[in-house]
C-alpha cells in the first residue's frame, strides 16, 4: 500500500514528455518504498524520487465553510528510453 494512483494533470502530462512520472502516494510512504514500488508495478528502472507534500485548503460555499483534503504525491523519474503507460489506450 504505496501508490494510490497516478495523478493526472496538464502540468503531469509536460512531465511525462521528459520521463517524470507523477503519483498520488499514501501519507507514510518514503522515496525507498515509491522506488520499489514503480519498480514491482511497472518493471521501470527509477533514478529519482522527489515528494511533495500538498497542504489541505480552506473552502467556502456560501456560509459553510470546510475543508479540501490535503494528499502527499511523488514524481518520479525513470530511465531514458523507458515508458510507464499511466493511461491504457
Amino acid at each position: 500500500r504505496v501508490i494510490k494512483e497516478p495523478h493526472i494533470t496538464e502540468k503531469a502530462t509536460l512531465l511525462a514528455e521528459r520521463n517524470q512520472y507523477v503519483f498520488k502516494v499514501f501519507p507514510d510512504a518514503n522515496k525507498i518504498e515509491i522506488k520499489k514500488a514503480i519498480k514491482e508495478i511497472y518493471g521501470a528502472d527509477v533514478e529519482e524520487v522527489r515528494i511533495i507534500n500538498v497542504p489541505r485548503k480552506k473552502r467556502r460555499r456560501g456560509r459553510i465553510e470546510g475543508w479540501r483534503k490535503g494528499y502527499k504525491k511523488a514524481i518520479v523519474k525513470i530511465k531514458e528510453g523507458q515508458t510507464i503507460e499511466i493511461l491504457p489506450k
